[in-house]
C-alpha cells in the first residue's frame, strides 16, 4: 500500500490541473442477459455509485455536472462524426485492424465531475475524456496520498447499452487496485451511459471500443497524478477482445495488459457465436456481410479484422485468466490465443481456474486479483 495522507481539496486541485493539461462485435452473451460482473464488490462503494450525477443533453460532460440523475438515453455527439460506413474503395475496411492502425488518436481532456463512492483509501469521481470527436464517460478512483501514481484502464465486458449505467461493472478490480495505489479509470465506451453516440459502431464490429480504450490511456498519461511510464490495461470478456485489439493497434502505449475470460482473438468466432445467429442483430450482421462477404467466402477479409492476424506487433506482456467451466467464452479460445502468441515469441501467461465460471467468484477471484497485482507490480516498476 502507498501513502494515504492527503486532503480532498489537494486531490481535487491536483486532478483538475493535471487532467486539464492533458472489439469485437457482440459480448459473452446473446444480449438477453449481461454477463459482466455487475455489482461485484459493490459493498466497498457508495450504494448509488452506478448512477452518478451528469448531463445527458450534450456530448461534453461538464466538470461539475448537475445534481439530477442521468437518464439511460445516450447523448448525440457534438464534435466531429467518426468515419462513416462504408469506407472509400481505396481505404481499409473500417472494421479492419489496418483501419485502426491508421487512425490518428486524439485522446485527452480528462475531466472530473461529481465525487461519489469515495473510501478511506481513494476518492472516486465521475469522469469524461475525449475520444476522436466523441466524449466518453467513466469512473475514476484516485488513491489518497501524493502522486504520481501508476494507473490502469479498465475495459468492461458486454452489458446491453440500453440498460448499462455509468461505471457499473468491474467494481471489484477497480476497488482492489485503487486500494493498492493505482489510479483506476473504468471507461463506459461510446453508446454507453453518458458517452456520445456512434451509430456506425456495430457495423464496424465495434472497433470504436478499441479507439476509446486507446484514448483513455492517452488521456491518463496527461494527468500530473499519473506516472505516464506506468499505465496498464485490463479487460474482461468483450473487454478482453478490446485488450487484444489495443495491443496490436498501439504497441507500447501500455506497459502491460491483463484479460479476464476474454472473447476469441479470431473475429469469426465471435461473429458466428453472438451476431450471425441472433435475430435481434440481423441488421448489423447484414451490414457487415454486405461489405466483407461471409467468413466462408472471404476468409482473408475476415482475417484482416482479427487481432490474432497481427499478434506479431505486440510488445507488452499479457496475462490471461480463464475458468474451465466458462459458460460464455470457452477456455479453448484463450488456449488458441496463447498458442498463437507463443508462436510469435510473445510474453504471455495463462492462469486456468478449474471449475471457474465466466465471472470468477471467491476464492478463485481473490487468487486472480493477487496474481494480477503481482503481474502489474513486476511490469510497472
Amino acid at each position: 500500500m502507498r501513502s494515504t495522507s492527503s486532503t480532498s481539496s489537494r486531490i481535487r486541485a491536483g486532478l483538475t490541473a493535471g487532467l486539464a493539461a492533458g472489439v469485437l462485435l457482440g459480448g459473452c452473451s446473446t444480449g438477453a442477459a449481461p454477463t459482466d460482473d455487475t455489482g461485484g464488490g459493490r459493498s466497498a462503494l457508495d450504494p448509488s455509485a452506478s448512477s452518478p450525477s451528469g448531463a445527458t443533453g450534450s456530448a461534453t460532460v461538464p466538470a461539475s455536472p448537475p445534481s439530477s440523475e442521468p437518464t439511460r438515453a445516450v447523448p448525440e455527439a457534438s464534435g466531429p462524426s467518426p468515419s462513416r460506413v462504408p469506407s472509400s474503395p481505396t481505404a481499409p475496411d473500417p472494421a479492419s485492424i489496418a483501419a485502426l492502425i491508421a487512425t490518428n488518436f486524439e485522446g485527452g481532456g480528462l475531466r472530473l465531475g461529481a465525487e461519489r463512492g469515495s473510501t478511506s483509501a481513494y476518492r472516486q469521481y465521475f469522469a469524461s475524456y475525449r475520444s476522436n470527436g466523441l466524449t466518453i464517460s467513466g469512473r475514476i478512483n484516485v488513491p489518497r496520498g501524493k502522486g504520481p501514481f501508476p494507473a490502469v484502464v479498465l475495459a468492461h465486458g458486454y452489458v446491453d447499452p440500453a440498460v448499462y449505467t455509468n461505471g457499473e461493472t468491474m467494481l471489484r478490480e477497480r476497488d482492489h487496485l485503487a486500494r493498492q495505489g493505482y489510479v483506476t479509470l473504468h471507461i463506459d465506451y461510446r453508446n454507453h451511459a453518458q458517452s456520445s453516440r456512434d451509430p456506425d459502431n456495430d457495423a464496424r464490429l465495434r472497433a470504436g471500443y478499441t479507439i476509446d480504450a486507446i484514448n483513455a490511456g492517452l488521456a491518463l498519461k496527461q494527468s500530473s497524478l499519473v506516472d505516464p511510464s506506468r499505465v496498464a490495461l485490463i479487460g474482461r470478456s468483450m473487454g478482453g477482445g478490446v485488450v487484444y485489439n489495443t495491443l496490436v493497434v498501439r504497441p507500447g502505449l501500455f506497459r502491460a495488459a491483463v484479460a479476464y475470460a476474454p472473447v476469441s482473438s479470431d473475429t469469426v468466432d465471435n461473429f458466428n457465436t453472438w451476431v450471425r445467429r441472433d435475430a435481434s442483430r440481423a441488421g448489423a450482421a447484414r451490414s457487415v456481410i454486405a461489405r466483407l462477404g461471409t467468413p466462408e467466402a472471404q476468409p482473408a477479409r475476415w482475417a484482416a479484422t482479427s487481432p490474432r492476424t497481427y499478434f506479431g506487433r505486440i510488445t507488452e506482456p499479457l496475462l490471461i485468466h480463464h475458468g474451465t467451466a466458462d459458460e460464455d467464452c470457452p477456455i479453448a479460445w484463450s488456449r488458441e490465443s496463447v498458442a498463437a502468441l507463443e508462436a510469435k515469441g510473445k510474453n504471455v501467461q495463462l492462469y486456468v481456474y478449474p471449475g471457474g465460471r465466466h465471472t470468477l467468484t471467491s476464492p478463485q477471484w481473490d487468487t486472480s486479483i493477487r496474481r494480477t497485482e503481482a503481474f502489474l507490480e513486476q511490469h510497472l516498476t
